[in-house]
């Protein structure tokens, strides 16, 4: 199926804030994921835009935004109940522009770490699960679960796509995590993916392959929410 172009739009998130997002439809999309960028690169980043058109191909719509700080230019986040703010306002548009359609929410690192943290306190209207492309569990070199402590105040299914050299999530923090979780998380980890699922070429795999087997997963995984 031919993917869709992106089509600008703007999110408001209070009567003086608003901020710009990208919304890619296909036809006949049984889904909207409502992706938010990592805390070091927006919307426009390649690996967002590769994710958005590769869930286009496969019949899921994507609407990407951007955090307050980045669409002012900024490299550091501003407090969360910003962020926060954003991820309802975001989440909220694309029931708007696309009401007959489920929603998935979530993101990259930081953005899906913000989109859960707002789930955990009250639910997103219209989202049937979390989506998470490498969940920043702790910061590098500083193993800890301290940051996964609200998903257990998430009663949504997860799925937390991870590479098993992710440097923000190593595998003794969060296999323990997931498991805890239950039947509402899955962790799906890719074989010699870092934090920016990039694999050394001694695994025998490209990034496009990689990419690829993550947008699968995701896509299946979308399908059983929808059936839930």
């Amino acid at each position: 199926m031919p993917s869709s172009s992106a089509e600008p739009v703007e999110i408001a998130i209070d009567q003086n804030v608003r901020v710009s997002g990208l919304l890619q439809t296909p036809p006949r999309a049984r889904a909207c994921y409502v992706l938010a960028h990592g805390a070091g690169a927006g919307m426009h980043h390649p690996f967002m835009a590769a994710v958005a058109s590769g869930l286009a191909e496969r019949s899921i719509a994507t609407l990407r935004y951007l955090f307050p700080y980045m669409e002012r230019g900024g490299r550091r986040p501003y407090p969360p109940k910003i962020a926060h703010a954003a991820v309802r306002a975001a989440v909220a548009e694309a029931a708007r522009r696309l009401p007959k359609l489920p929603l998935v929410a979530g993101g990259k690192s930081f953005g899906g770490r913000m989109t859960s943290q707002v789930e955990a306190a009250a639910s997103l209207p219209g989202v049937r699960g979390l989506a998470f492309l490498g969940f920043p569990l702790h910061p590098a070199k500083q193993p800890s679960c301290e940051r996964g402590k609200h998903l257990f105040d998430v009663r949504l299914p997860m799925l937390f796509l991870q590479g098993t050299r992710d440097a923000l999530a190593m595998l003794d923090q969060l296999e323990p995590l997931c498991r805890e979780l239950g039947a509402r998380a899955r962790l799906q980890l890719v074989a010699d993916a870092d934090h920016s699922f990039h694999v050394p070429v001694r695994s025998g795999r490209t990034d496009v392959e990689v990419m690829s087997d993550l947008l699968d997963t995701f896509a299946a995984w979308t399908d059983g929410v929808i059936l839930r």
